[in-house]
């Protein structure tokens, strides 16, 4: 899919979000990378072969009093 000199990784790599920005729309909350994964503002994904990958945010640590 991707056509890129140095091509971008594959939807089933483990660095698949460091793809190409295709189509970019905050306002509805998604982006679309070159190997064909949907990045989520969630940080949740939809991998082009229909798998879903739960949001995976850093868990925020509770600052001590």
């Amino acid at each position: 899919m991707c056509q890129h000199q140095r091509p971008c990784p594959s939807a089933d790599s483990p660095d698949r979000e460091a793809a190409r920005l295709v189509a970019h729309h905050p306002e509805q909350g998604w982006s679309l990378l070159c190997n064909g994964v949907l990045l989520f503002e969630d940080t949740g994904e939809l991998l082009p072969d229909g798998q879903i990958i739960a949001p995976h945010r850093p868990q925020q640590v509770a600052k001590a009093a």
